[in-house]
């Protein structure tokens, strides 16, 4: 049986078992899922990865914490200026559909 550990393959702390971060796992504790929980969302984990990684995430729970606060952030404010570039449509299915044409004939007007 292969140990399982906490690495750093630079992506941050992570199991050595697979791809998942502490980080990843850092909602999910917050919310106080349990293993159960934890296992519906993401199967491919076992009882004793996810301890692993809730003991590893207690001893640095301020970290961690930070890191997600700051994560989650950063998240917000690409979705904010995403929205500004690409404004919701609210036409009709026929004029949603329609808009694509309708930007490249005016792309083509201005050429």
């Amino acid at each position: 049986m292969t140990d399982i550990t906490i690495v750093d393959q630079g992506r941050g702390p992570q199991l050595s078992t697979c791809r998942i971060t502490v980080l990843d796992l850092v909602p999910y504790f917050q919310k106080g899922s349990s293993a159960d929980e934890i296992i519906r969302w993401i199967p491919t984990l076992s009882r004793e990865e996810i301890a692993l990684v809730q003991r590893f995430y207690l001893d640095h729970k301020v970290e961690f914490d930070d890191k997600d606060r700051r994560a989650r952030e950063r998240r917000e404010e690409q979705i904010r200026l995403q929205r500004l570039r690409f404004p919701e449509f609210n036409g009709t299915r026929e004029e949603h559909l329609a808009r694509p044409q309708n930007l490249l004939a005016i792309k083509k007007g201005h050429d």
